[in-house]
């Protein structure tokens, strides 16, 4: 639901890209190009990030009865 704050296969910290990540995605700006200039280079981390959905909005709509 949230995005890991390391890459589950090698734990490098990726948590505090992800904000970047999706505001300049939303921009238009190609993902590799995104990727590389924030130094995600490892294809385990490429994948987080690529096979990520949040679903933080839809989970919030249940409530705990």
């Amino acid at each position: 639901m949230i995005i890991p704050i390391r890459c589950y296969a090698c734990g490098k910290p990726v948590a505090h890209l992800w904000a970047e990540f999706n505001e300049r995605i939303a921009k238009g700006e190609d993902r590799k190009k995104v990727m590389d200039e924030l130094g995600l280079d490892r294809y385990c981390c490429r994948a987080l990030f690529l096979g990520h959905i949040d679903l933080m909005d839809l989970a919030g709509e249940f409530r705990k009865a």
